[in-house]
């Protein structure tokens, strides 16, 4: 693959390359200065691995606040200007003033940083209704509000990160129903103010949301006067670079690990001692929502002593750097419930076989764009929820089909699908789609461009309501979506060939996404004869549009 071909992979492409000359040149004889000099490139690639991502995405931020700045002059909307020209002229500002993304080259990130304490233990306080100045948390949502507080202030939390932690410290329990529990307590704290939403106020789905300042300041309060009579159960890592391993547990009895802020953990030989075996959560990975965190362990061996951990139920590795291949002990942690690779760029290698991981319910490997084949065993994880990345590449890479999940998977709620470069349309056929009774959330992906990838469903799963296409490579959606399938909330399209976006049936669609297709024109009120029932619509980057968001009654 040429550097120039897709530049959102150039560095992992590189870092790839990289690894494989320095064990060529050390085959040729050692040499310590030149590999120092190997080190520092490879750190220096590691600073910048999303610069792409990141001023991609701080041109959108700022074309979308010129664009809106625009609609508002051309409607000749003085008194909407008026209103918002503080809030337009700050995000002008801000969005110009990051436009290039904050990375910078310099020497903190090879020395450890000794201010300030690595660790933070922290526990808190036993259900109870709790009363903070005007705010009153029931005890059936206090415990998910206070599991919050161990990001740092004004963080954005991903709603599927809180609900993943939820499910990881036992508040939710219901393993048919996981996620769309999380769902209805975000929902509550949303309606009790201890969170607020991030981003759009127009759009009706929350998937962002912070903690107010003043909210955070009097519950913090009763968690700082309660902590010596607590037990320790959270170990929160600060520091830029660390070592696990030479931790200080012998007061601890149990605990768990979260990665805050170190962006270099470095694991000490037989890093599990007695006092980790008890962990059930390593959230050593990514929670962040912008992907320039970067994350990068030292070796990958540290993997193979997870193999103690008999209690882990949540690992996550999502975004860290320089995990090539995911050792098979892995696949013996029998009581993890969420795996969450996502984002592991250097990732090329699964375990064989998965099967005996039973209790997964989430298995997240989403934007590994290395990884080549997927384990066997899939197909045996019955009690999956979400299946996110499943690689359709060649027959010998892909064990078992859709037609197999389908079969077994009849908890699978969240399904994405990638369709490799290396697919034949014989390898992607789905006729036993409609077999999933619980599927509700679809995504589809495409690497191949044969038209004939576009013709493989038969049948849509009766209760899917939320469909995603990506780099979707037919110019109409008559070429892909079957008549007599109507009922559908939600509907995104991202990048591709797409043309015609019109159908002749009456789609029930409530909300449409449009983002990145830049062969698409479209007249947005032409948009409600396809899509009659139509409450919100999102457009970015398309022909004739920078961005839109609108509202329908």
């Amino acid at each position: 693959m040429s550097i120039r071909t897709n530049k959102m992979k150039a560095v992992a492409v590189l870092m790839k390359q990289l690894t494989k000359a320095k064990n060529e040149f050390h085959e040729k004889g050692r040499d310590e200065s030149f590999e120092k000099k190997l080190e520092k490139l490879r750190l220096d690639l590691n600073r910048i691995k999303d610069v792409f991502v990141e001023v991609k995405k701080n041109e959108e931020k700022l074309l979308d606040t010129l664009a809106e700045v625009y609609v508002h002059l051309h409607r000749l909307d003085r008194k909407k200007l008026d209103e918002d020209m503080e809030g337009i002229c700050k995000r002008i500002r801000d969005s110009a003033h990051n436009l290039l993304p904050t990375l910078v080259f310099d020497d903190s990130y090879k020395e450890e940083d000794d201010r300030g304490s690595p660790q933070q233990l922290v526990q808190p306080p036993q259900r109870q209704s709790l009363t903070a100045g005007d705010v009153n948390i029931p005890d059936d949502q206090l415990y998910y509000f206070l599991c919050l507080l161990i990001f740092p202030e004004n963080a954005i939390i991903r709603k599927g990160i809180a609900i993943n932690l939820w499910i990881a410290e036992g508040l939710i329990t219901e393993k048919e129903t996981a996620d769309e529990l999380g769902e209805d307590v975000v929902h509550k704290l949303l309606e009790l103010k201890v969170i607020v939403r991030y981003g759009s106020t127009n759009d009706p789905l929350v998937n962002k949301f912070q903690i107010p300042h003043d909210i955070r300041s009097q519950f913090k309060f009763y968690l700082d006067r309660d902590l010596k009579s607590i037990r320790p159960r959270h170990l929160l890592l600060y520091r830029k670079k660390f070592t696990i391993g030479g931790i200080d547990t012998k007061n601890v009895t149990s605990f768990n690990i979260f990665n805050i802020g170190t962006s270099y953990l470095n694991f000490g030989p037989q890093w599990v001692t007695d006092s980790f075996k008890n962990i059930e959560v390593l959230q050593l990975g990514r929670w962040q929502d912008s992907p320039i965190h970067h994350i990068e362990v030292g070796s990958e061996e540290f993997l193979k002593e997870l193999i103690k951990l008999k209690g882990l139920k949540y690992l996550s590795l999502r975004g860290i750097s320089r995990i090539f291949k995911l050792p098979s002990s892995v696949a013996k942690l029998e009581s993890l419930l969420i795996l969450d690779l996502k984002a592991c760029h250097n990732l090329e290698t699964l375990p064989d076989d998965i099967s005996s991981m039973k209790s997964l319910t989430h298995l997240i490997m989403s934007d590994c764009c290395l990884l080549e084949a997927m384990p066997k065993g899939i197909e045996k994880l019955t009690n999956l929820q979400v299946l996110k990345g499943f690689l359709i590449t060649t027959s010998e890479k892909t064990p078992c089909t859709v037609s197999d999940l389908a079969n077994n998977l009849t908890n699978l709620r969240r399904l994405s699908i990638r369709i490799g470069s290396e697919a034949v349309s014989r390898d992607f056929v789905f006729p036993s789609l409609q077999n999933f009774p619980s599927l509700k959330h679809l995504k589809i992906s495409w690497s191949v461009s044969d038209p004939r990838s576009l013709k493989f469903f038969i049948h849509w799963p009766v209760s899917l309501r939320k469909l995603h296409l990506e780099c979707f490579h037919g110019k109409s959606l008559l070429e892909f979506l079957p008549r007599g399938y109507e009922i559908l909330d939600e509907l995104n399209i991202t990048g591709g060939k797409l043309e015609n976006i019109f159908l002749d049936t009456r789609w029930r669609v409530k909300i449409l996404r449009l983002k990145y297709l830049k062969q698409l024109n479209v007249d947005t009120d032409d948009l409600k004869i396809s899509f009659p029932f139509l409450q919100y619509l999102e457009i970015k980057q398309i022909s004739n549009h920078s961005y839109i968001e609108r509202t329908y009654e």
